[in-house]
């Protein structure tokens, strides 16, 4: 959950976002380099006096042109390698389809005979001590931990997107289409998310909860909820 003063990620609840912050990481690095590499350059000139030494500089000339080819390929090697972990899902235990209404979400679990329900967002005057406000909803998303989760994600009005920043997951959900993703939760906890596409007047009272729960617990909600 991020707070007021937070300028950086959430913490990463899933393994897909601890690569994204590593890669955020890693590119800040290679800006850092050439921007320090940069700003030496130009105190350089400006400090010396010039010279016609490097009119005709073919060393120099093949360094500038290598060097930022290299720089490219540090930076799109592990941005391909995160992108293709994010398309693969592989057997997942559950799937879950996530319908965007305005302005609700509505939560099918397949893999169950009947197993779906509504998502709103509680108003402030009814909300209970302790929750988050404009966050909170009347019925969680509950998933088991440590489990791949496959989201195929639609709509039934107008554009939605299906986004919780703490488990790296971010989904259009558009009207007639169905896309997908999937993510696995590392730890137990309630992650929260909001729909990221505008989407109409009330598109900030939206909100998505997931619930990371053992594999007990969701099989005792699960029969609970389907029976």
């Amino acid at each position: 959950m991020a707070n007021h003063t937070q300028f950086g990620f959430q913490d990463a609840s899933s393994p897909i976002m601890e690569e994204l912050v590593e890669f955020h990481d890693h590119a800040l690095m290679v800006a850092l380099a050439i921007c320090s590499l940069v700003l030496y350059l130009l105190t350089l000139m400006l400090m010396e006096k010039l010279s016609s030494n490097t009119v005709d500089a073919q060393e120099v000339e093949l360094v500038w042109t290598i060097l930022p080819a290299i720089v490219l390929i540090m930076l799109a090697l592990p941005s391909l390698q995160i992108l293709y972990m994010m398309d693969e899902i592989d057997e997942p235990d559950l799937t879950l389809k996530a319908i965007g209404h305005q302005w609700y979400w509505t939560y099918e679990y397949t893999d169950f005979k009947d197993l779906s329900f509504d998502s709103y967002m509680i108003p402030t005057t009814d909300l209970p001590l302790g929750n988050f406000r404009l966050l909170e909803v009347d019925h969680r998303v509950v998933v088991p931990m440590e489990s791949p989760i496959r989201v195929i994600v639609t709509a039934d009005d107008v554009l939605h997107s299906w986004a919780i920043p703490s488990l790296g997951v971010k989904t259009d959900a558009i009207p007639g289409r169905l896309n997908q993703t999937s993510f696995i939760t590392t730890r137990p906890g309630i992650f929260y998310g909001q729909c990221s596409e505008i989407c109409g007047a009330n598109h900030s009272f939206m909100p998505i909860v997931v619930e990371s729960t053992p594999l007990s617990y969701f099989e005792n909600w699960s029969s609970l909820l389907s029976s």
